[in-house]
């Protein structure tokens, strides 16, 4: 997560292991991942910082828009930056189940963009942290202009905390999911956003969308347990669910 009120303008983001093409293995997809709140507990971390810098406690809780008000802009921005230093970085520990999850698709053959609006100053230590927890990817972009980028590489599929990227991404045309957080949920209930708890149900709720197979069964009703993945792939198709579309 990034409260992204708390840094202006747009900075080109810096990337490594560009994408090699846009052609991918029939059945395969283009899959951009968050990393602050989405791969790992950023939000303690956050709010840890808040505490000692300024007093100011950050309850998970009580989060339930995007902006942080409980801190001014220019605090807010001396937070996120101690946050996203070498030492908290690389003393960050993925959430259960993220990083199998995601070997998983790699090895079937779906192309990894790992994405994050830490500043390209952050890139170097990101890189040694994904490394080290062992997960593998293609790309790893660090910049404020997410989900242009996402857009610019056929990005298919975008799991990302922030209401504010995951509308971006729906409006045009990037399905959306999510790990659940009190930000996200009013979101999630209104548009056709795959969320769950943990990456366990994640994977299991997306197998809907990555797997041909699923897709299928999804597209002729036999899938009925996961009706936000359903209402996902048929909007992807352009039909409608119990209609031609």
């Amino acid at each position: 997560m990034l409260a992204t009120g708390a840094i202006r303008g747009r900075v080109r983001g810096h990337a490594t292991r560009a994408p090699e093409t846009r052609t991918r293995p029939e059945g395969t997809m283009r899959i951009a991942i968050d990393i602050d709140s989405t791969l790992h507990q950023y939000w303690d971390l956050l709010s840890g910082v808040a505490q000692r810098r300024f007093g100011v406690p950050l309850p998970y809780e009580e989060q339930l828009t995007w902006g942080v008000t409980r801190l001014r802009p220019e605090q807010l921005a001396l937070c996120v930056a101690e946050t996203h230093t070498e030492a908290l970085i690389m003393a960050s520990r993925p959430y259960p189940g993220a990083v199998a999850v995601i070997t998983r698709w790699h090895a079937a053959g779906h192309f990894i963009h790992i994405t994050s609006h830490r500043t390209p100053s952050a890139h170097s230590a990101t890189t040694r942290w994904l490394e080290g927890i062992g997960l593998p990817y293609h790309e790893l972009y660090c910049s404020m202009d997410k989900v242009s980028r996402c857009q610019e590489i056929g990005i298919d599929l975008l799991i990302d905390d922030s209401p504010v990227n995951l509308a971006g991404a729906l409006e045009i045309g990037i399905a959306g999911a999510t790990i659940l957080h009190p930000w996200n949920r009013e979101l999630c209930d209104e548009e056709d956003i795959i969320a769950a708890r943990d990456w366990p149900e994640l994977e299991r709720k997306l197998d809907a969308l990555l797997a041909p197979a699923g897709r299928g069964a999804a597209l002729e009703g036999r899938n009925p347990m996961d009706h936000d993945a359903a209402r996902v792939v048929h909007r992807l198709s352009g039909r409608s669910p119990g209609g031609s579309g």
